[in-house]
């Protein structure tokens, strides 16, 4: 079984959750015999057209543009063409508009699926002008993928395609995380100490990182940012004037030295306070790593992976206040930060496995080709 999965961006060029999920993706099904190649955008393809990890192979054509956040390619639809005359099944991962008019231009006749990781928020001005194009496209695939139920249950879209949907949760493979060398461990006790806040994350708008710096003030709690990203100079300068001591920004480490904050850590905080956070694929790897979570109520699969007083605690979005009220709480607490811990951990092998995950796609895949040679017999 071939699959084609098409996203705007990928490893190397951006590490964002979608790109984990797809990584976790392939990984995880390329042994259940799926073949799996991944089409995407690049700033650098003109240099390097294709890549290779392990078994998947990424073709990139080249950006030239890139507008509200949507990169766009002049060159791209010979090559994307091709590449879906190759697949067996074209696996779209959502939101990504140009690749919503790439799939019309195409002409596709296979059959596909969308991952709908997230509502399209901060360009919602321009919904009015795209919404023709969104419809179409989704009309035009067998189904639609949305990461947890509080999603499709709180968006106004997958409203109208629940006949569609099939909730698939993201999950990870804790085989693929390394196990951090002793030294690295050492040097980050030396660097940030034990018993922090983590935040692990692209630096963006909607992971309310502002709010985490107001909760910090007059705060004894610390706090460890991971991350480089878009507001990273205007986040330190709010941390500069707050006067911000207990707060260390670390900038975008390799996965052994993130692991070993994972590991360091007393919990993980995650304050994103807009419907951007679909999921929270941090909050998985705290939950992972038998760690408690704080994230904000924003109606989306966060609160799917995060279950108020069982695996740590959930709080108002946009609340200085109420975060810094719940770090204190784990502070003062122990005994209930090891509890929360265990059972996040019991929830993550439970729900959250990249095994269950590509199971789960593996049989939609099956059920869509079935269909499709149904439908082509009768």
């Amino acid at each position: 079984m071939k699959i084609l999965h098409v996203f705007k961006t990928y490893y190397p060029d951006s590490m964002g959750g979608v790109e984990a999920v797809i990584r976790q993706l392939t990984a995880a099904t390329t042994p259940m015999g799926v073949s799996n190649r991944i089409f995407t955008l690049s700033w650098q393809a003109n240099r390097q057209a294709s890549l290779r990890e392990g078994s998947v192979e990424i073709v990139r054509a080249q950006t030239h543009l890139e507008v509200a956040s949507t990169p766009i390619s002049l060159s791209a639809l010979r090559m994307f063409r091709d590449e879906v005359a190759h697949a067996d099944l074209v696996h779209y991962h959502y939101p990504w508009p140009f690749g919503d008019l790439l799939d019309l231009l195409s002409g596709r006749t296979r059959p596909a699926i969308l991952t709908y990781h997230s509502d399209i928020v901060r360009q919602r001005l321009l919904m009015p002008a795209y919404r023709p194009l969104m419809r179409r496209f989704f009309a035009g695939v067998d189904a639609i993928v949305p990461t947890s139920p509080n999603y499709l249950q709180s968006s106004e879209i997958l409203q109208e395609y629940q006949d569609k949907a099939t909730v698939i949760p993201i999950g990870l493979d804790e085989s693929c995380y390394p196990q951090p060398l002793p030294e690295r461990l050492n040097h980050w006790r030396k660097e940030v100490g034990e018993d922090f806040f983590l935040f692990v994350g692209v630096l963006r708008y909607y992971k309310g990182l502002h709010i985490l710096l107001d909760a910090c003030a007059n705060s004894s709690s610390r706090v460890v940012i991971v991350g480089a990203g878009p507001v990273e100079a205007s986040l330190k300068q709010q941390a500069a004037e707050l006067g911000l001591e207990n707060v260390h920004f670390v900038g975008a480490v390799p996965d052994d030295d993130k692991v070993a904050l994972l590991k360091l850590c007393k919990a993980v905080v995650f304050p994103s306070h807009l419907r951007s956070e679909a999921f929270g694929v941090t909050l998985l790897e705290g939950a992972m790593y038998g760690k408690p979570l704080i994230s904000s109520e924003i109606g989306t699969g966060s609160s799917y992976v995060n279950i108020d007083g069982l695996t740590g605690l959930v709080v108002p979005p946009s609340n200085p206040d109420a975060l810094r009220e719940a770090m204190r709480r784990m502070e003062e607490n122990p005994e209930l930060v090891e509890q929360m811990g265990l059972r996040a951990r019991e929830r993550f092998l439970n729900l959250f496995t990249a095994q269950k995950m590509a199971k789960s796609y593996v049989e939609l895949y099956e059920r869509v080709l079935d269909q499709r040679q149904l439908m082509r017999a009768a």
